[in-house]
């Protein structure tokens, strides 16, 4: 089977998630993706537990299906071959501190005159200009400065970053994006072109509401806890012995959850009559459900809201969903093809393809597993 992206050629000098993340993607519908890594340990997040056959969990995950090679940056020879390397390329990948590939004369500057076709994507904290284009920033740094962490807790308390790295994932999706687009454009221009990402804008960007609120208005967004900014009610709200998620902010929807629940009489109280005035009284609307949903349990309220077709969900664990037969079906936890069943488990892309899927052929790679088989035929 031709694979999507088969043909094409990706040096992945990132570490962490954001750059390893992105070059996974693109090996997931079979670009050839080769990690360049320090001698001395390679990426640091193989270092990271849980460990899997003495590899690190997070480390398999963000480094499938691609190969491995060893090269000492911090020399001219080293340098030299890695210049050599990338010739040969299609698209680098890297999120070094914006100056420091050019230091090694490994910056797009320095090799499109040699590669023109190159497409040369740099993600970092804060983007490749700007006051802060020398700055780093992790994922928790880069929640708090873009405003994700003052939206996020109670609405009383202080702000919260989210358990996830939300910052870093999104700038591999938007990194990813900005590759494949400009692959679609050297199809037309025969030109490559440098590719620039940040986390700090990425962030921004999964937070539309809240720019769009703040540009609209000149308002800070508030913290609004489990409340949604523009639908109510539409949060997770207690039950008998549990919790759902519930979604029924539009007017038919709301109408008929109120017959459902036992509430006829919110639907002609006035505070309740639209979407707008139920945002407005939110907490006494949800003090008003959750008083009602406290005298059946989660699986009651699951079985009769979700038969009327009311958006509602259980409030899973990993442990439940992962089993759940949805993404059993789905196949969206894999082992590597053909490998043995003690393998490990990972979660590959949640991208459908009809003709040219995504496939999961190999797990990551030992450090420097592949240094002779690529530097003596690249």
């Amino acid at each position: 089977m031709t694979s999507a992206l088969q043909g094409l050629r990706v040096i992945d000098m990132g570490q962490w998630i954001a750059a390893p993340y992105c070059a996974a993607l693109l090996a997931d519908f079979g670009a050839e993706v080769i990690k360049v890594e320090k001698p001395q340990g390679g990426d640091d997040q193989r270092h990271s537990s849980p460990f899997v056959d003495g590899q690190g969990a997070f480390f398999n995950f963000f480094n499938r299906n691609k190969r491995s090679v060893t090269i000492d940056l911090s020399t001219p020879a080293g340098r030299e071959q890695c210049r050599e390397l990338i010739a040969t390329a299609d698209i680098v990948v890297e999120n070094y501190r914006p100056g420091a590939m050019a230091r090694m004369g490994l910056d797009y500057d320095a090799l499109r005159a040699e590669n023109p076709r190159l497409i040369y994507c740099s993600i970092s904290a804060f983007g490749q200009t700007g006051p802060l284009q020398k700055e780093g920033g992790f994922d928790m740094v880069i929640q708090a400065m873009s405003g994700l962490a003052s939206i996020c807790g109670p609405a009383d308390g202080q702000p919260h970053r989210l358990p996830i790295p939300i910052a870093d994932v999104s700038t591999a999706l938007f990194a990813t994006i900005g590759i494949l687009t400009a692959v679609a454009a050297r199809e037309r221009t025969g030109q490559g072109q440098s590719v620039d990402v940040s986390l700090l804008e990425s962030a921004l960007a999964m937070a539309p509401l809240e720019v769009a609120q703040y540009l609209a208005t000149g308002q800070n967004p508030p913290r609004m806890g489990q409340a949604s900014r523009n639908a109510s009610p539409y949060q997770i709200l207690r039950t008998q012995d549990g919790s759902i998620a519930l979604g029924a902010a539009a007017q038919h929807l709301w109408e008929k959850t109120c017959d459902l629940i036992g509430c006829a009489g919110l639907k002609s109280d006035p505070r309740f009559s639209t979407n707008a005035t139920r945002q407005l009284h939110n907490d006494a609307l949800i003090q008003l459900i959750e008083q009602a949903l406290a005298c059946h349990s989660t699986s009651h309220w699951l079985k009769l809201l979700g038969e009327a077709g009311i958006p509602v969900g259980a409030v899973m664990t990993y442990e439940e969903i992962l089993g759940h037969p949805q993404v059993a079906a789905r196949g969206l936890i894999q082992q590597a093809e053909g490998s043995e069943p003690s393998a490990p488990r990972i979660m590959t892309t949640p991208i459908r393809l009809s003709s040219t899927p995504a496939r999961l052929l190999a797990n990551a790679p030992k450090l420097g597993e592949h240094t002779e088989q690529i530097l003596t035929r690249s």
